[in-house]
């Protein structure tokens, strides 16, 4: 009986024989509650959130892509580009020490008018925005940036209804 991988007592083996495998519905003891579960979890969980949110509403979670830690509970998602969402308030995110980038805002940069070549805007040295990374604090990876406004912009997120 040793080409089926059973002995006559029920243990199963492995093929090389190097180890004992015995099922796992023989070792769960189904009177016992497991201590993990908790069958009101969900309702202190929703009520904690509107406590955080403090009356307001938000058009997703966000959860970090890599870990699925909440990073925010209260969102706007943008209007042109739908996967992108700006927040004030975030949790378990952290900035990126000494990565600032400069940025010129798109509403700032020169234009052209139809009939001429003449341009409309000039953006001045000064005009340049300076943004930083916004990090997942659990797994460290770049969810967004914050801008000079402390509005954060988040575009590397997994969002959730909420």
């Amino acid at each position: 009986m040793e080409g089926d991988g059973k002995s006559e007592r029920g243990i199963l083996y492995s093929p090389t024989n190097s180890q004992q495998t015995v099922s796992d519905d023989d070792e769960i003891d189904y009177s016992v509650k497991p201590e993990f579960y908790d069958p009101n979890l969900d309702d202190k969980d929703e009520s904690w959130v509107r406590r955080e949110r403090k009356g307001r509403t938000s058009d997703a979670v966000l959860s970090c892509p890599a870990c699925f830690t909440t990073v925010c509970l209260d969102c706007q998602r943008h209007e042109k580009y739908v996967t992108q969402y700006r927040a004030i308030f975030v949790v378990n995110c952290k900035l990126g020490i000494g990565q600032a980038r400069q940025i010129t805002p798109k509403g700032k940069q020169g234009k052209r008018k139809r009939e001429s070549s003449e341009v409309v805007a000039d953006p001045a040295d000064g005009e340049r925005e300076t943004i930083k990374p916004v990090c997942c604090s659990v797994c460290s990876t770049e969810v967004g940036v914050i801008d000079e406004d402390e509005v954060y912009h988040f575009f590397n997120v997994l969002p959730s209804e909420s």
